[in-house]
């Protein structure tokens, strides 16, 4: 089912001020020593849908400032374990921490880029408009944008060199510029932590290219990316590596995690995604 474009248009972390979120997966979590803080901690986390399970036990800390790259299968749970970082689905164990609180305490800190598919794209609304969306976990209930919301969401369009493209329609708007308004809105956030879900599917190299740069700048800033992907060919790009299939089957560093075994372990040892993923990462690891 095709989500509603109605505010805040697929974008579960920004509640308006004195809401109460549903219990998340982080419910009864309690929070770690200031030292062991990381912004994404998870553990022991599982997910079932319906009554199939999609995420078993996964354990895994997430770095500041880091660029993450999260890979696997149809059917491995990525995009279930984003949902659950923004408390969209209910947990059969474990537990999610943000910044050390529970999820449904920090969700102002988290934003999220939905796939297109996710989006109705026909729902009256222009460029503007979606972006400004990112400020409404800063208002309370039926409060208008203020100036320096509207100043904040054109700052946001900027960065993404969107901003000529304001009052446009969003329908109107290619793949690539659609993907931006909405890398836009995450920006207009402002949130330390953001959750893309395949950013890259349908992006002209151009865009693919800009999408990588304008994520670099914001790891610089010391935010935390997660980046569902299925183009194998880009591995090399992203800090850390989280192969997944319903398990971690590996996370760290890159090239450490990228290998061969580790891959068909991942996919089930489809080859000709394997040789690819193998020798982009090779390609990447020369030119540094």
């Amino acid at each position: 089912m095709r989500q509603d474009l109605r505010p805040p248009f697929g974008l579960a972390p920004v509640i308006p001020k004195g809401s109460d979120p549903s219990r998340s997966a982080s419910h009864g979590a309690s929070a770690p020593s200031k030292s062991t803080i990381h912004p994404i901690s998870v553990r022991g986390l599982s997910v079932s849908i319906g009554q199939k399970p999609v995420l078993r036990s996964l354990t895994f800390d997430v770095p500041e400032g880091k660029l993450v790259g999260i890979v696997g299968p149809n059917g491995a749970g990525k995009s279930t374990l984003l949902k659950a970082m923004l408390g969209l689905v209910e947990a059969d164990g474990g537990s999610i921490l943000i910044e050390g609180q529970p999820v449904r305490r920090a969700r102002q800190r988290v934003a999220f880029v939905p796939q297109s598919e996710a989006v109705d794209w026909d729902f009256p609304v222009t460029v503007f408009d979606v972006v400004v969306m990112g400020r409404y976990g800063r208002m309370s209930w039926f409060a208008r944008p203020t100036k320096s919301d509207r100043q904040a969401a054109a700052k946001a369009l900027d960065q993404v060199s969107m901003g000529e493209f304001s009052r446009r329609h969003i329908r109107q708007l290619s793949g690539g510029q659609q993907k931006r308004v909405f890398l836009a809105r995450a920006l207009c956030q402002e949130a330390d932590i953001l959750l893309l879900d395949e950013p890259f599917a349908g992006v002209d190299a151009a865009t693919e290219q800009a999408i990588f740069q304008l994520m670099d700048r914001l790891t610089a800033q010391g935010k935390t990316l997660l980046v569902v992907n299925h183009d194998l060919s880009i591995l090399d790009r992203f800090d850390l590596m989280l192969l997944l299939n319903q398990r971690v089957i590996s996370f760290g560093p890159t090239a450490q995690v990228v290998t061969d075994e580790n891959l068909r372990r991942t996919y089930g040892g489809r080859l000709t995604l394997l040789e690819r993923a193998d020798q982009a990462l090779q390609d990447g690891v020369g030119r540094m």
